[in-house]
């Protein structure tokens, strides 16, 4: 029975110096939340990259004493190449330089209108492009326009029953280009996009010559051409920026 009395006080004491044991207990200091940080990709810098795909000239062939045409066709095919440039950013715009030379396999062929059985042929074996950008960037999305200036390097020819009869050889032409391209980094230095560049090529005097080296003239030809690439780059520069 004392035993029990004894516990019995033992608890009511307990409860009554409780709440003095909790009022000496110091209050939990307040600690500020850290700042939330957001990382801004950041396209300033050099960078260099590889691009594929396919291109489309055209070729009109015009006889220039009478305007007549000796055939029309679209020579189309696969290009590679690569791309060197440098990029700044200020705010959300984008500005750059960028210098692009790329192999090309744009091919093909049409009747020959004055010649039934034989055909007019052109080919695109190279290209580049000299450009200045500016475009806006969403973070690690980049939307951007180019233009200035192109030069292709463009064979044209007359085929009669399969035999080559003349060609102009491989002709050097400059002319302008504009384009435009949607571009994303994945990486804080790799990027990768896909390209549409228009190259401005007005029909211009070609000079055939034959194998047996006779040369023939008063033809011009040419038209533009149209280009789809899809582009990897790597850029020379720091990581992604913080911004609190």
């Amino acid at each position: 029975m004392k035993k029990v009395l004894f516990a019995t006080a033992s608890l009511i004491a307990l409860g009554t110096t409780a709440p003095t044991f909790a009022a000496d207990l110091a209050a939990r200091p307040y600690t500020k939340a850290p700042p939330v940080i957001a990382t801004v990709y950041n396209w300033s810098g050099f960078y260099i990259g590889i691009n594929g795909g396919w291109g489309q000239s055209h070729d009109n062939r015009i006889f220039d004493p009478t305007g007549a045409s000796f055939g029309s066709h679209d020579a189309d095919g696969g290009t590679v190449g690569g791309q060197i440039g440098y990029r700044w950013q200020t705010g959300g715009w984008v500005f750059g330089l960028e210098a692009q030379g790329n192999w090309a396999d744009f091919s093909g062929n049409s009747g020959n209108a004055f010649a039934p059985g034989n055909v007019v042929r052109s080919k695109t074996d190279a290209f580049g492009l000299f450009t200045g950008q500016i475009g806006y960037a969403w973070n690690n999305a980049l939307f951007y326009v180019k233009g200035g200036a192109a030069v292709t390097d463009r064979n044209y020819q007359f085929v009669t029953a399969g035999a080559l009869v003349s060609e102009s050889g491989f002709d050097t032409r400059w002319g302008g280009t504009v384009g435009a391209g949607l571009e994303f980094g994945f990486a804080p230095n790799w990027s990768l996009g896909i390209e549409y560049d228009h190259i401005f090529e007005d029909r211009h005097g070609v000079t055939f010559i034959s194998p047996a080296g006779f040369a023939t003239t008063g033809f011009s030809s040419g038209g533009d051409t149209d280009l789809v690439t899809a582009r990897l780059n790597y850029r020379f520069s720091g990581p992604t920026l913080a911004r609190y």
